[in-house]
């Protein structure tokens, strides 16, 4: 313990945390008043793996068992504490060692060269579409949510971020859009549905292929809306429009070049492109070992400092950016909630090691989004300075516009309800 034990006086700068390790002693370390947690560490090992890789140790203890809650509301209090000190954890000379060590291989921890990718989403994305239903919106949208009001639902809130990025899109009849990283296709049933347009999701997992592609002949837009099991990379234009959600954090730094030159390869001369992906307000660094392993091989969420170099060597403009910053927050809160009420059915589908797997994910990525460095940001992309409106004004304008047509239409079919969710 002498090890952990040094480590953790230099990071319990705010909250209360006591740790009775394997051998039944208590160590208490103490800060600025927050959460108060008492952990029981049951394996020796973790006196050691805590210290030089805690992400790593305390969610494979988490899922094992190893360590229990004694005090506070057990995970989320831990997790808190976790994301209140992080900054003094990462400042200790040993972590710093550490984290520079992992520098030298972090390329090729993000590597998603074709086939490699495929693996990667499939390792996440393929698990089961009626996983996920037990806990995303009503329409499965995985990613950040944008709630404009206190108290709106999830579903609204999925909603407004699908108008927000249609309105940036500045969509004019008759264009042809991309959609890489389509998902379970709303964004671009969303697009077809509010203009008369042709959009073309690609993805690389099979079950949000055919799923998407099923929602698209359930709404009667399958004449212009089809999903492609396809690489981005092989994708051909031109499209007048392009969009990603949540896809940029599964290319990975040495491939952002080879991004951004496709993007622009695909966009004629007036044409936009919206980035939504999730970032940090810190310098670089390498993506959390325990996420790699678990949740998402590959993946990695940028410094804005490793993304506009690339940006800039392809002669991209970027004529709009905004930051979401505690919506992420927010929106895995709600679904570790659902999660939460179909905890019982996620054991009986999967085990309890695999549900406590996604309650440390959950948990910790919320942690990060709400007292970390972890954001969202909007990166609106053009060949030309001329081609997205010179005012932001058309932002706002589309948005009412979109709203009013929201409340004519049908709404969009949502994916046929899991039936292992259901009571």
């Amino acid at each position: 313990m002498f090890l952990l034990s040094r480590l953790m006086r230099a990071f319990v700068r705010k909250g209360h945390l006591t740790i009775i390790d394997a051998a039944g002693r208590r160590h208490v370390f103490s800060g600025e008043p927050g959460p108060r947690v008492t952990v029981r560490l049951h394996d020796p090992k973790l006196h050691w793996t805590l210290a030089t890789d805690p992400e790593m140790a305390a969610g494979e203890a988490y899922m094992d068992g190893t360590i229990t809650f004694e005090e506070g509301s057990g995970l989320k209090d831990m997790l808190e504490l976790y994301g209140s000190n992080v900054t003094y954890l990462e400042a200790h000379p040993l972590q710093k060692a550490i984290l520079w060590f992992r520098g030298l291989f972090k390329r090729r921890q993000q590597s998603n060269r074709k086939g490699e990718a495929e693996q990667h989403v499939a390792h996440h994305y393929d698990i089961g579409n009626d996983f996920y239903r037990l806990f995303l919106d009503r329409n499965m949208l995985y990613s950040c949510a944008y709630f404009r009001e206190a108290g709106e639902t999830l579903e609204e809130a999925q909603r407004n971020k699908l108008r927000l990025i249609a309105a940036k899109l500045d969509l004019k009849p008759g264009q042809r859009i991309l959609d890489i990283g389509s998902g379970w296709g709303d964004m671009a049933l969303y697009l077809a549905s509010m203009e008369n347009v042709e959009v073309v999701g690609v993805t690389l997992s099979r079950e949000q292929q055919a799923l998407s592609t099923e929602r698209a002949r359930q709404a009667g837009l399958a004449d212009r809306v089809r999903f492609e099991l396809k690489d981005y990379r092989d994708v051909e234009g031109p499209f007048d429009r392009i969009v990603s959600v949540g896809m940029f954090e599964h290319v990975g730094v040495g491939h952002y070049d080879e991004f951004f030159a496709k993007v622009k390869s695909l966009l004629p001369e007036d044409g936009l492109a919206l980035l939504h992906s999730i970032g940090h307000m810190t310098p670089p660094t390498v993506a959390s070992t325990w996420i790699h392993k678990y949740i998402f091989p590959g993946g990695y969420t940028p410094a804005l400092s490793e993304v506009f170099p690339h940006v800039e060597n392809n002669g991209l403009w970027v004529t709009d950016l905004e930051f979401l910053r505690l919506h992420y927050a927010t929106t895995l809160a709600h679904w570790e909630a659902r999660f939460r009420e179909n905890r019982d059915t996620v054991v009986e589908m999967y085990d309890e090691r695999f549900a406590r797997m996604w309650e440390f994910y959950l948990l910790a990525c919320e942690a990060m989004f709400r007292y970390g460095s972890q954001l969202v940001f909007h990166m609106q992309l053009a060949r030309s300075r001329a081609a997205a409106p010179i005012v932001r004004d058309y932002v706002t304008d589309t948005q009412r516009l979109y709203l009013e047509r929201e409340r004519t239409l049908a709404p969009v079919p949502a994916p046929e309800p899991a039936l292992a969710a259901m009571p």
